[in-house]
């Protein structure tokens, strides 16, 4: 490594680990350069919030990283994938969690960019996100920590992703089960209903964009090639792998049925409109034969009131009341 006095000056989060267990962490990023050379096996953590140029210029000076890599870690919304360059990899990643319970389902990821070299994992976070599950993670399994080294780390970092994954895709199917029967009642689900039925389609249309490279990029990590995961390591990334395609299954599968849905409904709206349209017709036929013929044989018979201001009132009001009348029911029922 070529040492350097510039350090990043965004806020940082930091670990050394050696033998599997931690020999410093929470120290600032200006000390990296001694720490590792007084401890030439362990392996660190960096974690970047939100860095600039800058910062993330100081970081490659230090670990030798690539340009084109650090400039994928500075631009927002780069794909899942793993890049292979001379002296590491670069990952790109989506943390994500979804809410249910509002009007609309709705999502939020976290884009983390990681760098992987031979003695350091250096995770880059362009917004806000809980990093103690990862360090929860790496702690709850501190034996595997002992062999895995910097493979270690990533294993834990990408459990925890790819285990987020499987909790939104299963989370938006729950919500599915609880909207399913209202949606296939007769005559169409209420308005709020199909709107929460539009926005579930909508999240697992964005949820599936983060979700659906992550089986490949996995696998790209196994390849022997990447010379990254050993024999005893690959069972657990093998593990993620599994986790990784049954939540792309999970998203495929609700995607069918809430669009299954959305088209049972939008049948049943059909139906109920076509069966509205009969009897309003209906209605109209036998109202209009009467009418045709007292019109034809002028049959304008005196009434209640016949040339007297106070028929002409009552009429008038008769008229209005009736009116009102239907429109309130029509307006009830939804169909003005």
């Amino acid at each position: 490594m070529t040492q350097t006095p510039a350090m990043p000056a965004c806020p940082t989060a930091t670990r050394l680990y050696e033998g599997g267990g931690v020999v410093a962490e929470g120290f600032g990023a200006h000390e990296i350069p001694r720490l590792l050379g007084e401890h030439p096996d362990a392996v660190l953590w960096l974690d970047l919030f939100d860095p600039d140029e800058d910062d993330l210029r100081a970081v490659a000076a230090e670990f030798q990283l690539h340009p084109l890599a650090v400039e994928d870690a500075v631009h927002d919304h780069q794909r899942p994938k793993l890049d292979r360059y001379p002296d590491h990899l670069f990952m790109n990643v989506y943390d994500v969690r979804v809410t249910t319970d509002g009007p609309v389902p709705e999502m939020d990821k976290t884009e983390i960019s990681a760098f992987i070299t031979e003695q350091a994992l250096i995770t880059v976070r362009k917004s806000a996100s809980d990093v103690s599950r990862f360090v929860e993670r790496w702690d709850a399994d501190a034996e595997l920590a002992k062999h895995g080294g910097v493979a270690f780390l990533v294993y834990g970092m990408l459990d925890v992703v790819v285990d987020g994954h499987f909790a939104a895709a299963r989370a938006l199917d729950e919500a599915m089960d609880k909207t399913e029967d209202t949606m296939l009642d007769e005559g169409g689900a209420p308005r709020p209903v199909r709107m929460y039925g539009f926005g579930l389609r909508k999240a697992l249309a964005a949820l599936r964009r983060p979700v659906a490279p992550m089986a490949g990029l996995i696998a790209d990590v196994l390849r022997l090639e990447s010379a990254l995961v050993d024999e005893r390591l690959a069972p657990y990334y093998r593990d993620v792998d599994d986790h990784a395609r049954r939540a792309t299954e999970t998203i495929d599968s609700a995607r069918e049925r809430i669009n299954g849905l959305l088209e049972a409904d939008l049948n049943e709206q059909s139906n109920e409109l076509n069966d509205i349209t009969r009897k309003l017709a209906a209605w109209a036929a036998i109202i209009a034969v009467p009418t045709a013929l007292t019109g034809f044989f002028g049959q304008n018979v005196p009434y209640w009131g016949y040339e007297r201001y106070s028929g002409f009132l009552a009429s008038l009001i008769l008229i209005v009341i009736s009116a009102g009348g239907l429109y309130l029911y029509l307006k009830r029922r939804g169909w003005l």
